[in-house]
């Protein structure tokens, strides 16, 4: 499969802490890339980096053979970006923020209404998308944001911790949307430090801590290589031997 995301030795360092430490990956089409390891690790700081929030240290980041740093406005145009912290514009109710984010999003008014009629259909409210955001639940709110990340159909998603602090039901929800959009042909790089749930969700993981990727592979190679019954078990073995 056409590779969609090229990372090569991406650092970031402020001052003398190395947030991001020479971290090389990639992501091809239909496929659900994870970074997974603890807070702190490194996964937020190479997320932003790709999604051209913050500027590498050293090292490239391509996406689709557009450099996040010298071809910027290129890679925004491939890629739509869930931060974890991500918040809606509570006094708009889920329909305006829809429309809202399809305008900025293209000038064409039959792309808009096809954007917002998929960011509703995605969003799962019904008539709720009436009401104004400041009476949604967190679950509501995530997808609501999930559908804004999803409906313009990106060449590549970048998701930071996206089922974060929801409940079960909520949660599969959202997750069951990722793997579906993945076999429609859009690239997905999330983070997440709810180890197993990526071990279910994800084509390959990459256990990332204090900056540094110790090890890259599915869950089942990565189970065998070192003899454990999850990712957490494995996450603890390949970060002790560093």
């Amino acid at each position: 499969m056409p590779t969609v995301l090229e990372v090569k030795n991406l650092s970031k360092n402020y001052g003398q802490l190395a947030a991001a430490q020479e971290v090389s990956f990639s992501v091809s089409e239909n496929e659900i890339f994870a970074l997974i390891g603890p807070n702190g690790a490194g996964k937020s700081t190479t997320i932003r980096m790709i999604a051209t929030i913050l500027s590498p240290s050293a090292g490239t980041a391509e996406v689709l053979g557009y450099d996040v740093t010298k071809e910027a406005n290129q890679v925004r145009e491939l890629i739509s970006y869930l931060p974890e912290e991500a918040g809606a514009y509570k006094t708009l109710t889920g329909k305006q923020y829809l429309e809202f984010m399809a305008n900025l999003y293209s000038n064409d008014k039959k792309i808009i209404t096809e954007y917002i009629n998929r960011g509703a259909e995605l969003a799962g409210l019904g008539e709720r998308l009436k009401d104004k955001i400041n009476t949604y639940s967190k679950g509501m709110t995530r997808k609501l944001l999930l559908a804004r990340t999803l409906m313009i159909k990106p060449k590549l998603a970048i998701l930071d911790e996206p089922t974060s602090g929801l409940d079960m039901i909520n949660a599969m929800e959202i997750r069951k949307i990722i793997r579906e959009f993945s076999r429609q042909g859009m690239a997905v790089l999330l983070s997440s430090h709810n180890m197993l749930e990526i071990e279910f969700l994800s084509d390959r993981v990459a256990i990332i801590d204090k900056g540094k990727i110790h090890e890259i592979g599915t869950s089942v190679e990565l189970k065998a290589k070192y003899n454990a019954k999850n990712l957490e078990e494995v996450f603890v073995q390949a970060t002790r031997q560093v």
